[in-house]
């Protein structure tokens, strides 16, 4: 093959140069649509679409994916300061053999949030009973992570046969051993507090006990997300963490008749993994699986080993 001229190398290189140049200023104007084009791929990846519900007075949005008739219906809430694409790599592993529907919660992500409204673990568990009752069919199992944990604890205990299995994964709502974070909650602090991209490194390193590295312009998105949304993280904090309500899931817990699986990594340095045994001396139906290696996000961070656990339990009497 002829070799180009260097007049034509040269209009290659610099065609490549301006295109280059031109993504990088395209990423410095607008990173927010790069990590969009990053959720879609992870969408993409796990062959989920989007949906949209009109449920307890909000618009949802939620990831689906996996919708053949026939198979098992799982429901996936996320957890403080998270969102529906958390279960993405969850998603990946389940779409073949489940069908997935994991929304934002109200308040959360693109679903509405109403200016004054109530979001804390009380009323957002009423809001997350009527979405359950809404959908076509009765879920398999709804899953809830830390917060949402709380979420769905207190869902099941104040609506006995709702359904039938759930799974608290490192969820929030009981007394623990104390940690850092915990003493940083009751000190009215947002140990999750992220306005600049060092503290996004430092929520990374609390939340995985291996951070990932989250490149520019996708980690400049991420903090200017969290940064909008301080005000509001805080004044849900101080009522999943220490409100009136803080621990009305560790109080009713007695209450659940849904057969539950406790799911929690070892190194969880957020909610310790003490949480699991009061969950477990407190709850009628229940049984645990620890995960060694991993931090607070497990469907995160071990997505293949967490999909084995709630196929297991799924499949137990």
């Amino acid at each position: 093959m002829p070799k180009p001229r260097s007049g034509t190398r040269k209009i290659v290189i610099a065609t490549s140069l301006g295109l280059a140049l031109g993504a990088v200023g395209f990423a410095a104007t607008a990173p927010e649509r790069v990590l969009e084009a990053e959720f879609a791929r992870q969408r993409w990846l796990a062959k989920a679409g989007v949906a949209e519900y009109d449920v307890a007075d909000h618009r949802w949005m939620a990831l689906e994916s996996g919708r053949d008739a026939g198979k098992p219906l799982l429901v996936l809430v996320h957890g403080f300061t998270g969102s529906k694409e958390n279960w993405l790599p969850l998603m990946r592993e389940m779409a073949k053999t489940h069908r997935i529907i994991a929304p934002d919660l109200p308040g959360w992500g693109a679903s509405e949030r109403h200016p004054g409204g109530d979001y804390g673990p009380v009323a957002q568990a009423e809001r997350l009973a009527q979405f359950i009752r809404a959908l076509p069919e009765r879920p398999a199992l709804v899953v809830g992570h830390s917060m949402g944990g709380q979420i769905v604890g207190l869902m099941s205990a104040r609506n006995p046969g709702l359904v039938d299995r759930i799974s608290l994964m490192s969820s929030a709502g009981v007394r623990y051993e104390e940690n850092a974070f915990a003493n940083a909650v009751l000190a009215g602090e947002n140990p999750f507090q992220v306005t600049t991209r060092a503290e996004l490194k430092r929520y990374l390193g609390i939340v995985f006990a291996d951070p990932p590295f989250v490149p520019w312009p996708a980690s400049e998105a991420l903090v200017r997300r969290r940064r909008a949304d301080a005000g509001f993280e805080q004044r849900v904090l101080d009522g999943i963490g220490r409100g009136p309500d803080a621990f009305a899931l560790e109080e009713e817990m007695h209450l659940i008749q849904a057969h539950t699986l406790l799911l929690w990594c070892r190194d969880d340095r957020v909610i310790d993994v003490s949480a699991a045994d009061v969950f477990a001396r407190g709850l009628a139906r229940s049984q645990s699986v620890l995960l060694a290696g991993c931090g607070h996000m497990p469907m995160m961070a071990q997505p293949r080993q967490v999909a084995e656990a709630l196929n297991a339990f799924l499949a137990s009497p």
